[in-house]
């Protein structure tokens, strides 16, 4: 078994914060239209598409715990590896594009202080797209060991909501949870100037699990 499949703790999921504006409206119509279709048959022609869409978004929202793993970076997302692109600054950005069907949750990618946390407004084009990088979005500032580290939730054509976790000011444990992106997107992890990364494009990552540097 993989490290990272074993680092997954079967039996613990739980719903993310942040999902109730979403979620709740759907479960209670859900509800109703089935009480509905026990009186009558013709309510059951809603009653099916609101259950399945109601157990969709709770696999969409789900929250798994997670045992953090044991490298130095660890990846702030569940997804792929979108792209790895040197910086005019000497960092390295790692982007890992998350879908639909990805965990939504952000976590940690290492200890620190939360020093600051900026929402930028912007466009909402399809977070694989170049302009994507415009896209409305939360800038991270952690100070860490190894000095300021930034990452960047971005949202995308379908997740058009970011929902922070956590304020400046804030400690955070390496892989504790940050915030929410709503249905996937992307996020983006700036490695400091001298760090390689420890993942290639295509390769999947699992948020607070998978290293990302080979410290």
């Amino acid at each position: 078994m993989s490290h990272d499949s074993a680092s997954y703790q079967p039996g613990r999921v739980r719903l993310a914060r942040g999902v109730s504006p979403w979620l709740l409206p759907t479960v209670t119509a859900a509800a109703v239209t089935s009480l509905l279709s026990r009186r009558d048959r013709r309510w059951a022609l809603a009653a099916a598409p609101l259950a399945a869409l109601t157990g969709g978004m709770l696999w969409f929202f789900r929250d798994p715990e997670r045992t953090p793993g044991p490298a130095r970076i660890l990846s702030p997302a569940d997804g792929v590896v979108q792209s790895i692109d040197p910086w005019p600054d000497g960092r390295t950005r790692v982007a890992i594009f998350m879908s639909p069907l990805d965990v939504h949750v952000n976590r940690a990618p290492l200890a620190g202080t939360v020093t600051s946390v900026e929402h930028v407004a912007g466009g909402f084009v399809p977070a694989f797209n170049k302009d994507s990088d415009k896209n409305e979005r939360v800038v991270w500032h952690l100070d860490t060991v190894l000095g300021d580290i930034e990452l960047v939730q971005i949202a995308g054509a379908v997740a058009r909501r970011i929902v922070p976790y956590l304020a400046a000011g804030a400690k955070v444990a390496k892989a504790e949870r940050i915030g929410l992106i709503r249905l996937g997107s992307r996020v983006d992890l700036y490695l400091p100037e001298g760090i390689a990364p420890a993942v290639s494009v295509g390769q999947r990552t699992v948020a607070g699990v998978t290293a990302l540097d080979h410290g």
